[in-house]
């Protein structure tokens, strides 16, 4: 029986949602998406089916996760923020109605903890294909990146946060 599951959830719409399993990689998803209008948001619905499908795989286990705490650049127009702020809040409420404790992480803290500050996106998906050389056929691409980000997001909150809730 698995004793633990922790998601780690990149949210953007190009992100990912990856467990670690008992501290090994299990099945990812990338970000579900659907069409409104003329632009993509996050497809709650299909995440918590996925996040469901995990847990009845794994019954009995504990299970937590870590959402990256992004928030708007400035060079973000007003409603490319408004809709990236949007998608998180649809992933927390997911995580929220399921009760899937979670914890929230600021890029530069779990990036310095890695030594990626200051690194381009492909040096996380490099560290985590040495991390996890058995994930290295779903991070062989360049924009496999949020995959990685959501891989190594899940290794650091088991690290420094182990199963507690952080708001």
């Amino acid at each position: 029986m698995t004793l633990r599951v922790a998601f780690g959830i990149d949210p953007g719409l190009s992100g990912a949602v990856w467990p670690l399993i008992d501290g090994e990689p299990g099945p990812f998803l990338d970000m579900p998406t659907r069409k409104v209008g003329d632009w993509g948001e996050v497809d709650a619905a299909a995440l918590v089916a996925w996040l469901r499908q995990v847990r009845e795989a794994h019954p009995g286990a504990h299970f937590t996760a870590c959402v990256e705490k992004v928030g708007a650049m400035p060079t973000d127009g007003a409603t490319s923020a408004f809709r990236f702020g949007e998608g998180t809040g649809r992933i927390v409420g997911v995580l929220e109605s399921l009760a899937i404790p979670y914890s929230r992480a600021i890029p530069a803290v779990w990036k310095r903890h890695y030594g990626l500050l200051g690194q381009g996106k492909d040096a996380g998906r490099e560290l985590a294909i040495r991390l996890f050389p058995r994930a290295a056929g779903d991070l062989k691409r360049k924009k496999d990146n949020g995959r990685a980000d959501a891989l190594l997001l899940a290794r650091w909150h088991e690290s420094t946060q182990g199963w507690a809730r952080a708001a």
